[in-house]
C-alpha cells in the first residue's frame, strides 16, 4: 500500500469498499461506538456532514469495541442503532480494531502520518478524529473531547 486511496475497506453490510471511493473529497475519519459517553457525538457528525456533504465533505464511521467493549453488537445492530437514534446517512465500515497488531491499515496510516496529544500513537478512545484534505493528507487529529460541531471551520477551510 502507498498511498491512503490504496487502503481497502468493508460497510458495515459486507460490500467492499476503498478509500479511493472517496479521492477529492474532504474527509473525516471517527472510530464510534454505540454505548459511549461520546455517543451522542453521532447527532454532530451527521449534522456536519449534511452541512457540507454537497461540497464534498464525508464523514466515515468506524465501529470500535476496543475501549470498555463499548461496540459490542453485532453489525445489523449497529446499523439499526445508528438509525434509529441519530439518524445516520454517512457510511459506517465493519467494527474495526484501531489499536495493537490487528489495527485496521487505515488506522495504522493515519496515526502515522497524526500522532496524539504528547506525541503518543495509540488512539485513546472512541470518537478520535482524523480530517483528510481533498489530496489525501491527514491534516489533523482530534480527540474524543473535540466536539464535531467545533470542526466546522476547519472543515470549510478545506472546501
Amino acid at each position: 500500500m502507498s498511498t491512503l486511496y490504496d487502503i481497502p475497506l468493508v460497510l458495515l453490510n459486507g460490500q467492499s469498499a476503498s478509500m479511493a471511493d472517496f479521492r477529492g473529497q474532504v474527509i473525516l475519519v471517527v472510530n464510534v461506538a454505540s454505548r459511549c459517553g461520546f455517543t451522542p457525538q453521532y447527532a454532530g457528525l451527521q449534522s456536519l456532514y449534511l452541512q457540507y456533504q454537497a461540497q464534498g465533505f464525508v464523514v466515515l464511521g468506524f465501529p470500535c469495541n476496543q475501549f470498555g467493549s463499548q461496540e459490542s453488537g453485532s453489525e445489523d445492530e449497529i446499523a439499526e442503532f445508528c438509525s434509529l437514534n441519530y439518524g445516520v446517512s454517512f457510511p459506517i465500515f465493519a467494527k474495526t480494531d484501531v489499536n495493537g497488531e490487528a489495527a485496521h491499515p487505515l488506522y495504522q496510516y493515519l496515526k502515522s502520518q497524526q500522532s496524539g496529544f504528547l506525541g503518543t500513537e495509540n488512539i485513546k478512545w472512541n470518537f478520535t478524529k482524523f480530517l483528510i484534505d481533498r489530496e489525501g493528507r491527514v491534516v489533523s487529529r482530534h480527540s474524543s473531547m473535540t466536539k464535531p460541531e467545533e470542526l466546522a471551520q476547519e472543515v470549510e477551510s478545506l472546501l
